[in-house]
């Protein structure tokens, strides 16, 4: 057994060499046959199309990715992906994040949150030329005629304003596209399980494997009786979309192919090893420091009051994920030293290049540039954070808006430009649903203090704090928040439409604060767009170069992930995460109630336990998650147990998909083009793929649909949801 094994995961890694890669919808056609070697029997150039199914039904919620399945708008994602509507929903008396929440009918289903928004992709157009012609050779100008472009483009698609556009930098600044979303206003809670359900195991289980979570929610998305978007109204109507996915209530076992669409976030494979050595020495260890402080604050000071720990629960669930995800790409960086592996290809590189070119000052000039913007995060760290304040936010914010407001709108700043202001409104209303003054003010005076003992200082902040020792510098803090209107959302939207005379008249401590910093962040910021003017001629000049030495290198090509539309392949299979242990692709329902302690992270609802003494499967029942015994997919991909010996209901899965941050909530495709499953984790030995993708450990972590079906049925009984959806097998 064990050298079959070794042959199996020899075989599968070295397949899995095909599977990196986060594709945009057009480039489909273009890897057609690697995604048939996997068995993706959808065509590649329906893939293509965002009009067709299944890729019109994928569509993102600003932070995650989600999914329409059924014709009334229901869309499901991850339980995390909509935890800000639970907690905007939830209070001390109907403790949504803990008990669940189920919509008996449509009548029920309350508003997910003023800021809470639905993006169907419907146009990606290449724009590259518009907004790179004739551009200046002085790197602040060109900058500017950049972003002029991007706006000018952005005001012509959002003519209609039922649709929110972008234009999004490929490949550094190489290429441009400009994407047109229709927004839908109205969106709604419909179904969550219990917080014990969608993230049982808690921060012990993340980014870990074997995982038990039924990471899992659904909204609905309304719109006017038109048919058109509209800002939330009791009498708005379900939304129609074009198409909603199919639901294989089969599921899928090991070494099928599978898919996943979504919008992953930002990785930075095509850096230098300098970025990734910065990062590595002194950005990640920095930033985890700043969390888990943070996050020690809001738990003790939630243990104390439940209203205040609903309050921060999201704001602290982000905070974990991200000090995890920084402590997994240490340990990563330290168990493979991706640092000398990306050295050791970089230096194969510029030895091309100087071969080709006959001199390597391409790579110097952007080593020098890279130098400069280290230097400035570092100079600038303690200071950003040391306005870090949600109401010194809030006011610098509108501070902000009434200069800009002074100005024809497409020379305003993007975020300040009339198109934002809904939702800059919507910002600063739902700031109450997550903001207690006793922990921002605690949190705030732990950065000002940081800030005060390191040597990089701005006098315009501590023309405030400077001189104060901790007792007075928490004195001074007391007295900010006692002064201040701010925290009052009525008065916090009135500031929206004052000028700037009335900031600087002010006597709110906090608006005379950002007035007073206002000039040095202007400052800073034009610093940041001259380095960001020279870098838009540095990185796509080098990223140019080394697309061509990937092309010559066989190597695939694909820009990194930048929040926009994207499709990535793999297959369902596991993986050998250390010497001697090797983590099977599915876990099941056993695996709850062996974890099960009745103690948080580990407290399963008894409802969910009780389901599963009492054998109550049904028709979610798996025997097998393996091919049959005799094909050649199970003697190649691990079938260790026999046909019979599952027996029962798959929880969660792993594939080799390439996954990351924003692609939470996508769906996870059959070959067919049908729903498996939903993206919601990496394994944490995978989660230096943002930088490096080794296909022998990189797994993404699905749900399966088999226990999200499964819990609807047999342990919530949401049978109205149920009958909604199209299940085949």
């Amino acid at each position: 057994m064990r050298n079959a094994l070794a042959v199996t995961l020899l075989l599968s890694s070295g397949i899995a060499m095909a599977d990196e890669g986060q594709w945009q919808p057009y480039q489909m056609p273009s890897i057609a046959d690697k995604l048939q070697s996997r068995g993706i029997e959808i065509p590649a150039k329906q893939l293509a199309d965002l009009s067709q199914y299944p890729m019109n039904a994928v569509v993102g919620l600003g932070y995650c990715t989600a999914s329409f399945v059924s014709p009334q708008g229901l869309a499901v994602t991850n339980h995390h992906c909509a935890y800000r509507a639970i907690q905007f929903n939830s209070d001390a008396q109907h403790n949504y994040l803990e008990q669940g929440f189920l919509a008996a009918s449509l009548e029920q289903e309350p508003s997910a949150g003023p800021n809470e928004r639905l993006y169907v992709t419907e146009a990606v157009t290449d724009v590259t030329a518009e907004v790179t012609a004739k551009l200046s050779d002085d790197p602040l100008t060109r900058y500017e005629q950049i972003d002029a472009n991007q706006k000018a483009l952005i005001k012509a698609c959002e003519a209609d304003d039922n649709y929110r556009c972008s234009v999004r930098s490929f490949h550094n600044g190489l290429e441009y596209y400009l994407i047109k979303q229709l927004i839908i206003r109205d969106v709604r809670l419909v179904y969550a399980p219990p917080e014990s359900v969608g993230a049982y195991g808690g921060d012990i289980d993340n980014y870990e494997f074997p995982r038990h979570s039924g990471d899992f929610s659904f909204l609905r998305a309304y719109v006017g009786k038109d048919g058109k978007p509209a800002s939330y109204a009791k009498d708005n109507v379900p939304y129609q979309p074009k198409s909603f996915l199919k639901i294989n209530a089969g599921g899928v076992k090991a070494g099928e192919g599978v898919f996943v669409a979504g919008y992953p976030g930002t990785t930075n494979r095509y850096r230098l090893t300098s970025e990734l050595k910065f990062a590595s020495d002194w950005l990640y260890p920095t930033q985890a420091k700043r969390f888990q402080s943070r996050i020690d604050t809001i738990n003790a000071m939630g243990a104390e009051d439940e209203a205040l720990a609903i309050k921060y629960s999201g704001t602290k669930a982000g905070m974990a994920n991200r000090m995890k995800k920084l402590n997994g790409l240490l340990d990563g960086f330290r168990a493979t030293d991706i640092a000398t592996i990306k050295q050791q290809r970089e230096d194969e590189f510029r030895a091309w290049y100087a071969n080709q070119q006959g001199d390597n000052t391409l790579v110097a000039s952007l080593e020098a540039l890279v130098a400069e913007q280290v230097q400035q995060i570092q100079t600038r760290y303690y200071f950003d954070n040391a306005q870090s304040s949600d109401l010194l936010q809030a006011a610098i914010a509108l501070y902000r808006l009434a200069k800009e407001q002074q100005k024809p709108d497409e020379a305003r700043e993007q975020g300040f430009q009339e198109r934002d202001m809904k939702l800059f409104a919507a910002k600063l209303t739902r700031l109450d649903a997550s903001f207690d003054k006793r922990v921002d003010k605690t949190l705030w005076l732990a950065d000002l203090q940081a800030y005060l003992a390191q040597s990089n200082r701005v006098a315009t902040l501590d023309a405030f704090f400077g001189d104060k020792g901790p007792e007075a510098l928490a004195a001074e803090l007391e007295g900010f928040y006692a002064a201040s209107e701010l925290g009052t959302q009525d008065k916090r939207l009135a500031w929206m439409g004052k000028t700037p005379a009335e900031f600087e008249a002010s006597q709110d401590p906090f608006i005379r604060l950002a007035v007073a910093l206002f000039d040095t962040n202007m400052a800073l910021e034009k610093t940041d767009k001259t380095l960001e003017g020279k870098l838009s001629i540095a990185r796509p000049a080098y990223m140019q170069a080394l697309i061509d030495y990937n092309k010559v290198k066989g190597l695939p090509v694909y820009p990194d992930a930048n929040g926009t539309l994207r499709i990535s392949y793999g297959m369902v299979d596991g993986y050998q995460s250390r010497d001697a242990l090797y983590k099977q692709p599915f876990t099941k329902l056993d695996g709850i109630v062996a974890k099960h302690t009745g103690v948080e992270p580990y407290k399963a609802p008894q409802k969910l336990l009780a389901a599963i003494k009492a054998d109550d499967l049904g028709q979610h029942r798996v025997a097998s998650v393996y091919q049959d015994p005799r094909s050649w997919l199970c003697r190649l991909f691990s079938c260790l147990d026999k046909p019979e010996d599952f027996n029962s209901v798959p929880v969660n899965f792993l594939s080799s998909v390439d996954t990351t941050g924003g692609n939470s909530g996508s769906p996870v495709f059959n070959g067919r083009g049908e729903l498996v499953g939903l993206n919601f984790d990496s394994t944490y030995e995978a989660i230096t793929k943002d930088w490096f993708f080794n296909p022998e450990i990189t797994r993404a972590v699905h749900v399966d649909i088999r226990y999200i079906l499964w819990m609807m049925d047999k342990v919530d009984h949401a049978q109205n949801l149920l009958d909604e959806l199209e299940l085949v097998n």
